[in-house]
């Protein structure tokens, strides 16, 4: 089986532990809530429901707990599976449009192929008068895994998006 292009993509999975799809406006924040979603090398990986600790733009963290199974809903095709291992926390500069997430640790599996990848400070410009971010360009590094598992994943720009509701 050759598993590169899908363990590209778990190293992708990086991207989905702060994920949204939402358009929400600033106003109806109140939810303390997270959906998220990403296709990542054709497979999409989705949640809803994630619960963060505060509303933006207050500094504010998204509970791992609340996202990965069985308390949350965090589910990949592709044959992939995924687990976020962190607590992300987010910084908002509304001035500026942009959040900032600290680091994301996240484990993707394949069959019997696991691999763990953290991306720090990454930054996200705001799409607008919404709480919904762009991600611009980073890097997820290879922490342990496969040797099948590729030592890094670049993200362009727009790949992913974050959002709160």
């Amino acid at each position: 089986m050759k598993y590169t292009p899908l363990l590209s993509g778990l190293a992708a999975l990086v991207i989905a532990a702060g994920i949204g799809a939402s358009t929400t406006a600033y106003a109806d924040t109140a939810d303390l809530k997270v959906d998220g979603v990403i296709v990542v090398s054709g497979n999409t990986c989705s949640w809803t429901n994630a619960s963060a600790s505060a509303n933006p733009p207050s500094a504010l963290t998204v509970d791992r707990a609340t996202i990965n199974k069985p308390g949350g809903n965090l589910t990949c095709g592709g044959g992939i599976s995924a687990s976020l291992n962190n607590n992300p926390a987010f910084t908002f500069d509304d001035a500026a449009g942009t959040a900032r997430t600290d680091v994301i640790d996240i484990t993707g599996q394949q069959s019997f192929v696991s691999c763990r990848y953290k991306a720090t400070n990454i930054v996200w410009n705001r799409d607008g008068a919404t709480r919904k971010y762009l991600n611009t360009p980073f890097t997820a590094s290879k922490v342990s895994g496969s040797f099948l598992c590729p030592g890094s994943f670049s993200a362009a720009a727009g790949e992913a998006s974050v959002a709160f509701r």
